[in-house]
């Protein structure tokens, strides 16, 4: 850093006449308020004896099943309200799905995603689609999209199976239905694609093409 800060030297010891403390403190009290405000936006269900209503075992898309994440693994919000949900992001779990279930189940883990697709299409959800998940490794992400996970390995292409592609596609036009967003490669992304990821699923062998050919069929029928 050094020369390079843009810093002049002796600047640091400087005094800040009174005027400027007074703005700068009414600017930062300003702030802090808004700040505030907006937290508790979000929070204000939270308060005692104010809940988001919420039925045990209910899946937010039709014949998924219900298989709870650890909470650990999400955050609890209610989206789109407090944040809006913009983007659908593509995974695949490096293993089969026994072991993705298990993982999301463990609290250590810190990370879940809201749904997993089977090889044979079976959808469970995992996390409800109002609650942050933690599947992208970017908070903004996270609270803006909805994660979906495939059984399977990057690497292999035998891995994503036409009842894969087929049940996945349903599952993404119904969220970009919810949500009011075109089912297209702005709003449906890969992890790869997330800033500041270090994972590259859905890797190369994720057919695109045929995916959102699926997924926009479907977003319209």
């Amino acid at each position: 850093m050094g020369a390079t800060t843009g810093v002049t030297a002796g600047d640091g010891d400087r005094r800040l006449g009174r005027r400027a403390l007074l703005v700068g403190g009414l600017a930062a009290a300003v702030g802090t308020a808004a700040l505030a405000r907006e937290e508790l936006s979000r929070l204000w269900w939270r308060l005692p004896g104010v809940d988001k209503p919420r039925v045990a075992g209910a899946v937010d898309f039709p014949g998924a099943r219900w298989v709870a994440a650890s909470p650990a693994n999400y955050r609890r919000a209610d989206r789109p309200d407090d944040y809006p949900v913009d983007r659908v992001v593509i995974h695949v779990t490096q293993g089969g799905y026994a072991s993705a279930v298990k993982v999301f189940q463990d609290p250590v883990h810190a990370a879940a995603a809201h749904y997993l697709v089977r090889r044979d299409g079976r959808i469970t959800q995992l996390v409800r689609e109002l609650d942050v998940a933690f599947h992208a490794g970017n908070r903004g992400y996270n609270e803006r999209s909805v994660g979906i996970e495939h059984e399977g390995f990057v690497e292999d292409a035998s891995s994503f199976t036409d009842a894969m592609y087929a049940a996945s596609a349903r599952l993404t036009a119904a969220i970009c239905r919810r949500y009011g967003m075109p089912a297209d490669r702005e709003h449906v992304i890969g992890h790869v694609e997330v800033p500041g990821t270090d994972h590259t699923d859905p890797g190369r062998f994720w057919d695109w093409e045929r995916y959102l050919r699926l997924a926009r069929a479907e977003r319209t029928s």
